[in-house]
């Protein structure tokens, strides 16, 4: 009888395992689906912004970052583990406050920065066509990869490389593409650059962040990171709030306002929202830093989003989708199937290196 009570024991562990690598997958695939949703939304209500009414660049800068005070609500009420994620040392001592706060606002400067790039990008392209060419994350963090920690351009990532700059260059070259009402060839051709810009930005952006968490924090707890992510984007919403009076499109806000032409209430709700949606694919992006405990993981993910975008922006407002904007699409997905590929085989090795050396350590542990 104990026998069969050790033996029932032991099965019962395995299963317990397994149900919570089923949990853990789960959450994580919940945690990507409100990402992308979060990411695609406000980039398509961003979008309908511009269509019905606003112009104010500054002001589609300012609610990227601005719904930041929602992230406060898990900071302060939810209790999180205070290990770190990726070792069971004890917590370095903290940095100094000064160099944390400098971090703080180089960092919100630079986001900032590359929001207006992106605002301005949107208020000249399609949410479609924003969308695929801001895809090109990839070949710059490629790039930065390769520079930064000396990462080797592989087959398959120049292959995803040169899918990706093909697309660009197919939309560009598009005599047909469809500009927003209004939009001349050369500003659609300014839209296009600020998204390529806005892009590279964004991909030095995330290097410079690990490298915050890695050298200056040295550490990579969910609250942690949480906290970098409502210090920056304080930062970047008041420079965004600064920008907007000394621009002076403050002055035509209340004319935009009743010049929507969905109206007054509609012009409140698709600003409330969109800032909301970039915060849900906050939250949803930090939720699977903590989950996944990979930065480089959640970065694939958030660039993954721009291919996921344009189709949501064909369902949801109905743009249009011409034979040159799906062959790029199609590309892009070429170029991300390849670039995905490439970090599975990375991540196959990785493992199995890991695993050679714990059964190294383990039979000479015997020994």
């Amino acid at each position: 009888m104990a026998l069969a009570d050790i033996e029932d024991g032991s099965n019962e562990r395995p299963r317990s395992l397994m149900k919570l690598k089923q949990l853990h997958f789960w959450l994580q695939l919940a945690l990507i689906v409100v990402f992308l949703v979060g990411q695609a939304a406000a980039v398509i209500l961003g979008r309908i912004y511009y269509e019905k009414g606003g112009n104010s660049k500054w002001l589609a800068t300012l609610v990227r970052t601005a719904g930041f005070p929602i992230l406060l609500i898990p900071y302060f009420l939810i209790p999180f583990p205070k290990e770190q994620l990726d070792s069971s040392n004890p917590p370095p001592p903290s940095p100094s406050i000064i160099k944390v706060t400098i971090i703080y606002f180089l960092l919100g400067a630079i986001l900032a920065g590359d929001n207006l790039l992106y605002s301005t990008a949107l208020l000249y392209l399609s949410a479609s066509t924003y969308s695929l060419i801001c895809a090109t994350q990839i070949v710059f963090n490629a790039i930065f990869s390769f520079f930064f920690i000396g990462k080797k351009i592989s087959v398959l990532i120049f292959n995803s490389m040169i899918a990706l700059t093909l697309a660009v260059v197919l939309l560009a070259t598009n005599e047909d593409s469809d500009k927003p009402l209004g939009i001349t060839r050369w500003k659609y051709i300014i839209g296009i650059i600020m998204a390529i810009v806005a892009s590279a930005l964004y991909s030095l952006i995330f290097p410079l962040m690990v490298f915050s968490f890695h050298k200056v924090k040295k550490t990579e707890t969910f609250s942690v990171v949480l906290e970098m992510q409502i210090y920056t984007s304080l930062v970047a919403t008041g420079i965004s709030t600064i920008g907007l009076f000394a621009s002076g499109e403050w002055r035509t806000l209340s004319g935009e306002m009743h010049a929507f032409t969905t109206g007054k209430a509609a012009y409140v709700q698709v600003l409330v929202w969109t800032a909301l949606g970039w915060q849900i694919a906050a939250v949803g992006i930090m939720g699977l830093i903590f989950v996944v405990s990979s930065l480089l993981f959640c970065y694939v993910i958030s660039t993954f989003s721009m291919a996921v975008t344009p189709i949501a922006s064909v369902i949801i407002p109905h743009e249009k989708m011409n034979g040159v904007k799906m062959i790029s699409l199609l590309i892009v997905m070429w170029g991300f199937g390849n670039y995905i590929y490439q970090k599975y085989l990375d991540d196959t090795k990785a493992r199995k290196t890991h695993f050679a050396s714990s059964d190294s350590a383990t039979n000479s542990s015997c020994y």
